[in-house]
């Protein structure tokens, strides 16, 4: 190793140190993490407008039964291996919402009930779904998996080679990320208090939950005056990585209106947005909030729990169907005004088995699915390759089988240098 990447090495390491260190307390820092060297997004990257724009990612924690999200409801060897209540149904009160397409004929695919402002997504010609999508690796371990996604690699073998993630070899080491004279840039974020291995290798990743109370460090200005004291005039990485943190933290909480009072002022959604309680809606609207600062985020990423459902699964998937449906429909109501520079994309680590098992539940499958939603989608259309539920048609004769890459869906957005072996096209998703 050389002196140059030895530095970059530790400067990273000191940088997601110092993050992890201030994020205590208050829910925000700016987390880098180490990881391999990045590679920058090509030249020639095909979706027109995306290095100016913004592409959020909800991960599905848990692995989504994505067979009871958007069902083939009537197919029979649908019906013959769930219990009523485990299966979307065609007809009665609580019957699924049907979705015209044409990747499969004669089959009535529909969505959840509590979808229906997917439905109305999907009319609206703002939601597209990718069915039948996932990893060609077959794993069924939730940890796998997710590191599978987050690292933007197809096999097991492939993790042991790639430390960064896809998400972070695409937007570079965010070295531009902070406070340039009074103009604040943020290339990415992540809802919550980690950040995923998808950003692992971008040292200037804001995490932070919500920003109803502000960024300011616990105590205020008193103590951002002590930890501003204890770097000045030290120019060693520590240093250089605390000032850069605390002008980050800084220059996004300038940006929050306040009261006369001085406190935060209550968050006031766009487009008739309602957000509710619950990880999806606070997460999205904490999205929102950054978008509309226009600091030039261009990634950002939501996690949501709740979807390993083995047991008591339909009151739960439920009630995890209603909180992602309406968070999505708000999110995209409050972000009209950028309705062409934000496309989200929705995905989980697997699917659920066909089969329902003795608790009420679904055990860890293989295919999934994949959402796509922005004003740039080209919606109201379901897409990939429908396999069939047959036993033969199945994955180990056990799962819906996954005919098209996950990385195939995430490269129609950043184009497909950032996956490591993957040589597929990316799926058409965006208009031109």
């Amino acid at each position: 190793m050389d002196g140059h990447a030895l530095h970059l090495s530790r400067r990273r390491l000191l940088r997601g140190g110092l993050a992890t260190g201030l994020a205590v307390g208050f829910g925000g820092g700016l987390c880098g993490v180490p990881g391999q060297p990045n590679v920058a997004w090509a030249a020639g990257d095909p979706v027109a407008g995306m290095r100016t724009g913004t592409l959020v990612v909800v991960f599905l924690r848990g692995g989504a039964d994505t067979l009871s999200l958007m069902a083939p409801a009537d197919d029979p060897d649908y019906r013959a291996a769930r219990a009523p209540e485990l299966r979307v149904q065609t007809d009665g009160e609580a019957a699924g919402l049907p979705l015209a397409q044409t990747l499969a004929a004669g089959i009535d695919f529909r969505l959840h009930p509590e979808a229906a402002p997917l439905a109305e997504l999907y009319r609206d010609r703002s939601l597209a779904i990718v069915h039948a999508a996932g990893l060609t690796d077959g794993t069924r371990s939730h940890f796998v998996a997710q590191d599978l996604i987050e690292r933007g690699v197809g096999d097991e073998a492939a993790l042991t080679r790639t430390g960064a993630g896809w998400a972070a070899r695409w937007l570079g080491d965010g070295a531009a990320d902070g406070m340039a004279g009074d103009r604040m840039t943020l290339s990415a974020m992540a809802a919550g208090t980690g950040v995923p291995a998808a950003l692992a290798g971008h040292g200037g990743t804001l995490a932070v939950g919500d920003l109803d109370r502000g960024l300011a460090p616990p105590g205020g200005k008193a103590t951002a005056a002590v930890l501003d004291g204890l770097f000045r005039g030290d120019d060693g990485p520590y240093a250089r990585a605390g000032r850069d943190a605390l002008a980050g933290l800084a220059g996004i909480d300038a940006r929050l209106p306040r009261g006369a009072d001085g406190k935060i002022a209550p968050y006031a959604a766009e487009g008739g947005a309602a957000y509710e309680t619950g990880e999806a809606a606070r997460g999205l609207q904490t999205v929102a909030r950054l978008v509309k600062m226009e600091i030039g985020l261009r990634l950002a990423w939501v996690d949501v729990g709740g979807w390993d459902t083995h047991e008591n699964q339909p009151g739960r998937f439920a009630n995890a169907v209603r909180g992602l449906s309406r968070a999505l429909a708000a999110f995209h109501a409050d972000t009209n005004r950028f309705h062409d520079r934000v496309t989200l994309v929705v995905l989980s680590e697997f699917g659920r088995r066909l089969r329902s098992n003795r608790s009420q539940g679904t055990d860890h499958g293989h295919g999934g699915a994949m959402l796509a939603l922005g004003g740039r989608v080209a919606g109201g259309r379901m897409l990939g390759r429908w396999p069939g539920l047959a036993s033969h048609q199945l994955d180990r004769g056990v799962d819906l089988a996954v005919t098209t890459d996950y990385r195939a869906v995430l490269a129609g957005l950043v184009g497909p240098a950032v996956f490591p072996g993957y040589a597929g096209p990316g799926l058409g998703l965006l208009t031109a």
